[in-house]
């Protein structure tokens, strides 16, 4: 799934090239790109045919583009994308052939490019909801700030993270904490932060949440620089273009080969579903509870 440096590129494409612009038409090819809009595809079409895009902004792995009325007057709704595990919003030459998987097409009124909405595995979607002017559509209010915003409170973030009794990954992934940052991204910053990931967030010390914070933010950083990762053609900018951070992961997806920093294979393990890679040596497996405790039965024994 695309993660914030992917949806961060995406987001900067449709900022050159959809907004201020209007839409002419907009075609629905597939009921399921629009399933978020609970009103249906008429109303979807309606919401937006006639109407300005005004900018492209972005919250975690969510964009939205806020919607003008005919007269430019804020109309108080926005158009909110989620690209899911393929989606893409590409913008085409009119002459350019359909892809295969398209799923919605808007065209605009001073006859340039269209904006297309293509999704093989259609778990992405589109929907036009309520957002007063530029500001954050309601649905997506739970969602945090992401580590590159001015706005992070690092503060705030420590203390919400060691006050969590969870494991450090599932607190990165975890969206209501942290925004933007999936597999990807979580086990690159771990690695660089000599983590592991089933490390208990209530046994962090300051100066660990400090290492960790920098490297998601230097991770997204470089990561954004580059593009984005691509493994496939399902990520790609709105000029079908891949990213190419991928040649630079240090541990995520490399499986057996030699970590950057020390030299041992990495590691893969099972994680919720996916997979988690660190480095055995670097990011050492923490002890459970109980194996810490038997050293001081041991003692007490004695």
């Amino acid at each position: 799934m695309p993660e914030l440096p992917e949806v961060e590129v995406v987001r900067r494409g449709l900022e050159q090239w959809v907004a201020g612009r209007t839409i002419a038409a907009v075609e629905v090819h597939h009921p399921r790109a629009v399933r978020r809009h609970l009103e249906g595809t008429d109303h979807f079409v309606a919401a937006l045919t006639g109407r300005t895009l005004t900018a492209a902004h972005r919250r975690g792995k969510y964009l939205w583009l806020p919607v003008a009325e005919p007269g430019g007057a804020p109309s108080g709704h926005a158009l909110v994308a989620h690209l899911g595990m393929s989606g893409q919003l590409l913008v085409e030459k009119r002459s350019q052939p359909d892809e295969v998987h398209l799923r919605a097409r808007f065209t605009f009124t001073d006859g340039g490019r269209e904006l297309r909405f293509v999704d093989q595995r259609t778990f992405g979607g589109l929907a036009v909801e309520e957002s007063a002017g530029e500001g954050l559509p309601a649905r997506l209010a739970h969602i945090a700030i992401d580590p590159l915003d001015p706005a992070f409170d690092e503060t705030a973030f420590s203390a919400a993270l060691r006050r969590r009794h969870t494991e450090v990954k599932r607190a990165l992934l975890d969206q209501t904490l942290i925004g933007g940052v999936g597999n990807i991204y979580a086990d690159e910053a771990l690695w660089r932060a000599r983590l592991h990931g089933a490390r208990p967030t209530d046994a962090l010390t300051r100066p660990q949440v400090a290492a960790l914070l920098q490297g998601v933010r230097d991770v997204l950083g470089e990561a954004l620089a580059q593009g984005g990762t691509s493994f496939d053609s399902l990520y790609v900018d709105v000029n079908g273009q891949s990213g190419y951070f991928s040649r630079f992961l240090a541990v995520y997806g490399q499986a057996d080969r030699p970590c950057p920093r020390c030299g041992t294979p990495i590691r893969r393990e099972s994680f919720m579903n996916r997979s988690s890679y660190s480095c055995p040596v670097c990011q050492p497996r923490p002890r459970t509870r109980r194996q810490s405790a038997e050293p001081r039965a041991r003692r007490a024994r004695t």
